[in-house]
């Protein structure tokens, strides 16, 4: 895609403090991030879905990132971050803003390193996730309807505190970190003819652009909800205005502020972007647990519901979907099974 779009000028309206550079990360930046993550984390499996094979007459591989400690992909990044973090907020700490799996990425990195770390969330968040922040031992301030309204009071406590912020898609070494989840999958899978990325803020897409997009010739494809499709504007249109609501079962990709860096990354990178319907995810949801007994969240079913909305355009092709979390609710995933046909 390098060279369809204009670039975009100016950043998103979340705070981007003087500390932070936005200088995209490479994939000489990704292989540097391999060598601190691999210290801490394991290398996540690459498993053939036989059900998802048969269903759509191809190589459909699973990316299991739900099998890293915190459940999710983000941790990646949140190793990749705290380890090459300054001196100067080892003390002070971190702060960021989460519907869960960023926060519980930088909650377990802090620990892992010794950092303490704040979390924000909204108010009525996904209680499991808010258990395991606090397991790890974040601080947790619960505040505002939704993600965005949480963010500010973060980052209005990040400048108060002089702590380092750490915004869930302005944030390069996130982008490095969860990047090198492509590296594994060139390594054991070069001949990947596409893979399918579900999009919230686009940290992993992201992070599969500068990967597998930029070292074979794999289509990297972001899928995002239709109720949420902020990061779609943003590729498709060059904006980054913010939409006035999201409606999405899908939390993990509730998000109604596109990343200026992710936007410029998705842009030159990405081969395709598609919406999908809620009817979709759910689906997708109910249809992993019934095929291959993955417990997955409604944000990770968005790239299984991708891959199945392509159908006939991808018959015969290597394909890989990332497994990218399982940290869903207990009720709303038994509500999700009970309304299924599996």
């Amino acid at each position: 895609m390098a060279g369809r779009y204009e670039p975009i000028e100016s950043p998103d309206e979340t705070t981007v403090f003087p500390y932070h550079d936005l200088t995209p990360p490479t994939v000489a930046t990704v292989a540097r991030a391999r060598r601190r993550v691999r210290q801490h984390l394991p290398q996540t499996p690459l498993v053939r879905s036989e059900p998802l094979s048969d269903a759509l007459d191809a190589d459909v591989l699973l990316k299991r990132e739900d099998t890293l400690p915190t459940g999710a992909f983000k941790v990646r990044g949140g190793v990749n971050l705290v380890a090459s973090l300054d001196e100067e907020f080892r003390e002070a700490g971190l702060l960021a803003a989460s519907t869960g799996n960023h926060g519980q990425s930088i909650a377990w990195a802090g620990r892992e390193f010794g950092v303490p770390v704040t979390i924000g969330v909204p108010e009525g968040a996904n209680a499991g996730k808010v258990a395991s922040l606090e397991q790890l031992g974040a601080e947790v301030i619960q505040y505002g309807a939704d993600y965005d309204e949480a963010r500010e009071r973060v980052e209005e406590l990040a400048v108060e505190r002089e702590a380092r912020y750490v915004h869930s898609g302005n944030e390069p070494a996130l982008i490095a970190g969860v990047g090198t989840a492509g590296l594994e999958i060139v390594d054991e899978r070069p001949d990947v003819d596409r893979i399918f990325c579900p999009v919230g803020g686009g940290s992993s897409a992201a992070g599969y652009c500068l990967s597998l997009g930029q070292l074979t010739d794999t289509a990297v494809v972001g899928v995002q909800a239709e109720g949420a499709p902020a990061m779609y504007r943003a590729w498709d249109e060059g904006t980054l205005a913010a939409l006035d609501s999201v409606d999405t079962i899908a939390e993990g990709i509730a998000t109604r502020v596109p990343f200026a860096l992710t936007t410029e990354i998705l842009r030159d990178g990405l081969a395709d972007f598609r919406l999908v319907s809620e009817e979709a995810i759910e689906d997708a949801v109910a249809r992993l647990f019934a095929t291959d007994r993955i417990v997955t969240e409604g944000a990770c079913a968005t790239a299984v519901a991708g891959a199945l909305q392509a159908g006939a355009d991808i018959r015969g092709e290597t394909v890989v979907i990332p497994i990218s979390g399982r940290n869903v609710d207990r009720k709303k995933f038994e509500r999700l099974l009970d309304k299924s046909d599996y």
